[in-house]
């Protein structure tokens, strides 16, 4: 059996269980203890700042850091971001204007579309991945699962690429969730996970009754005994990587800005605009990891798996990612973050347009949505279209490798940039992807 420790890739399951190991699992494994007045009626004007950067501003730079909202087991495209209320199977919800002219939404979004003018609308994704393992690696990662190979999640490449080796903070967290893993790029740059974006992180403080001078005896004796075992595996890029880990993770524990993980600091209205639920204060914490530097980081939501009761389901959980994805764009948007920042929200695939015997929907890889907002993207557009039923694309097909090179095209990063595995493989960012030039503002 293989084991997670040394492929950070392995062990996740459907929709959000226990997966990639984080640097914190890490550290604790070797020390012991180791937006304005429309996101929500009670945010007071107060609070509202300009939503854009100011007019004549230079155009925006490469985008620095990337968040993906990700809506784990698939939720319907018809039901959210491509309703088809004409349709026969287009079910109950109704379709509802935006502020982006001829855009509509389902109307459980009513803040998502009084914010569509600064959103872009990808209706044409499509895949062939319908089994939720392999069609999250394939949406996490631009690669589909090939035997033994772990490829790692972009957010790994960007911290890989893009991530300063200095930085106290992680380069890139998931919260609520874990990612796919940094595969054979190794732990060094697997997700900082954040299991309750309300609670304290897990071990940012040394165990009760240690203080500092034990600590450090802590450190240096452990140093001392991994030393012998260090050197004669040194070869092996997952012994380095995972003392890196731990030296990454005591500079996170002493350094000042360990305090982004709490949100205490953050208004109450605004934290109510955000909402009360993990998937709200995670989106809160994912905009203060940002304006931090981090360059990724990953919000899941679970729960889209709707094969049965799809409509109750569909309304409970786009009641809470309404309003936390339009207070994440306007509260980027009001301190000039969108600028730097991309934020993506989408999951493995859609649904069918079918409402199967349970009331349901099905899985359906064949064309689904996502939604996009920030730095170099075009404001107020839909780019793709399915049919009268959103069952087929009939306009402007996008693969998962064409989206994550949109992302790289706007990161600065080079797509045919080729890793190599530690067997010496030539791996590229991106495989036969080429940028939606629809999403792209230049």
């Amino acid at each position: 059996m293989s084991n997670p420790l040394l492929d950070p890739g392995l062990g996740h399951r459907c929709e959000c269980g226990p997966g990639a190991t984080s640097r914190r699992a890490f550290l604790g494994g070797s020390l012991g203890s180791l937006l304005g007045a429309l996101l929500a009626p009670r945010w007071p004007l107060a609070f509202a700042r300009p939503l854009e950067a100011a007019a004549g501003a230079a155009p925006a730079g490469p985008a620095r850091s990337v968040i993906v909202l990700w809506l784990a087991g698939g939720p319907s495209h018809v039901d959210s971001f491509d309703p088809k209320p004409k349709s026969p199977s287009g079910g109950p919800f109704r379709a509802i204007r935006t502020a982006a002219p001829g855009v509509e939404l389902a109307e459980h979004l009513p803040r998502t579309a009084a914010i569509a003018d600064r959103l872009a609308f990808l209706r044409s994704l499509t895949s062939n991945e319908g089994n939720h393992l392999r069609a999250r690696y394939f949406v996490q990662t631009g690669y589909k699962p090939q035997g033994a190979l772990r490829h790692p999640a972009f957010g790994s490449v960007v911290a890989e690429l893009l991530g300063d080796p200095a930085a106290a903070l992680p380069a890139f967290v998931a919260v609520r969730g874990p990612s796919a893993g940094a595969g054979f790029l190794g732990p060094a740059y697997a997700p900082f996970h954040i299991g309750d974006p309300g609670l304290p992180v897990r071990n940012l403080a040394p165990a009760e009754g240690v203080d500092a001078a034990r600590f450090e005896r802590r450190l240096e004796l452990l140093e001392a005994v991994e030393a012998p075992f260090a050197a004669r595996h040194d070869r092996r890029p997952v012994v380095g990587g995972i003392r890196d880990v731990r030296r990454s993770a005591v500079a996170l524990m002493r350094s000042p800005q360990a305090k982004v993980f709490d949100l205490s600091s953050e208004p109450q209205a605004l934290r109510d605009a955000y909402g009360w639920n993990d998937f709200g204060q995670g989106c809160l914490l994912a905009r203060r990891l940002v304006e931090e530097g981090v360059r990724c980081v990953e919000v899941t939501q679970s729960g889209w798996d709707t094969h049965q009761d799809n409509f109750t389901k569909s309304r409970q959980l786009l009641s809470v990612f309404d309003p936390a994805f339009a207070t994440l764009v306007s509260d980027l948007g009001s301190r000039d973050l969108l600028r730097s920042t991309i934020v993506v929200a989408m999951g493995e695939f859609g649904r069918t347009p079918k409402i199967n015997t349970l009331d349901g929907r099905d899985h359906h890889p064949r064309a689904f949505s996502a939604v996009l907002a920030g730095s170099g993207l075009r404001k107020g557009v839909v780019v793709g279209a399915t049919d009268e039923i959103g069952s087929e694309i009939v306009a402007d097909p996008a693969t998962v490798p064409d989206l994550i090179a949109t992302l790289c095209a706007r990161l600065d990063i080079d797509a045919g940039f080729e890793h190599r595995t530690p067997q010496g493989r030539p791996i590229k960012v991106v495989d036969n992807g080429r940028p939606i030039r629809g999403l792209l503002a230049t």
